[in-house]
């Protein structure tokens, strides 16, 4: 490999810092396995240096934290855009949830093993006799450092597209198992965006036989019933309401008040 491939040049990648690692020959196997364009050559040794081989060297180098550093914010920025545009109706806070299990350690670390990333991370003796090649803090620090890499190299479209393949199987995962949101948090949502204001529960029959307490509540917007739900407290009654409301804005079966 070689900087021809029209990557930042070494002094715009750590402008006055020292120069980091080229690595040997032996990584065009890993960029081609990461599916990625070629990167500068010190700029791929510098995302696959553990900061524990600049201690036992006196190589002037940069160890990969910085760049784990960048690729940390590049990584949550695509994931939260891509939940975004997959769960439209979900929370901020189920979002955010979604979003911390797929960047977490473990995740990335599995993604990294997937790749074969460990066998070319530079590691100190130490490090490497204690079995850093497996630790998963360091495969999630490199998977982290080479998506910043690739931003630094390419630019965010081509990260985007990165992160995205190498994190195919865990979208796939979340897809398949939907968001867990909360029916009147979706229902507010979608209320807002169409009326405007906030759905009204009203409670219609309030029960107090031997068979305890039963309430059955409306969901009204701007005068019309959305959706009726009945159980044995409000807040039941209201998670119900909101629920058949939701599936009949979904389906379009309601008309605008």
């Amino acid at each position: 490999m070689s900087n021809s491939s029209g990557g930042l040049p070494p002094d715009e990648i750590l402008a006055g810092g020292p120069v980091p690692l080229a690595p040997p020959p032996a990584y065009d196997d890993l960029v081609a396995r990461l599916g990625i364009k070629p990167l500068p050559d010190d700029l791929l040794g510098q995302a696959l240096t553990h900061a524990s081989y600049l201690n036992e060297s006196e190589a002037q180098a940069q160890s990969n934290e910085r760049l784990e550093f960048l690729g940390d914010s590049v990584l949550g920025m695509v994931i939260a855009d891509e939940l975004f545009r997959m769960f439209p109706v979900a929370g901020e806070g189920e979002l955010t949830r979604m979003r911390a299990e797929i960047v977490r350690g473990s995740t990335l670390a599995l993604a990294a093993a997937r790749l074969g990333l460990g066998e070319h991370m530079i590691l100190g003796r130490g490090e490497e006799a204690a079995g850093g090649r497996g630790r998963d803090r360091n495969l999630a620090g490199a998977m982290e450092a080479m998506v910043g890499a690739v931003y630094r190299a390419h630019g965010y479209r081509s990260s985007r597209a990165f992160i995205l393949r190498l994190l195919r199987p865990e979208l796939r995962q979340i897809r398949k198992e939907g968001a867990r949101v909360d029916p009147k948090s979706a229902l507010q949502h979608l209320v807002q965006a169409r009326w405007h204001e906030p759905p009204e529960y009203v409670t219609v029959v309030e029960e107090t036989g031997g068979a305890g307490r039963r309430f059955t509540v409306e969901v009204r917007v701007a005068g019309a019933t959305l959706g009726s739900g009945s159980g044995p407290s409000k807040r039941e009654a209201q998670q119900k309401a909101a629920l058949q409301a939701v599936v009949a804005l979904s389906a379009g079966k309601t008309e605008e008040g």
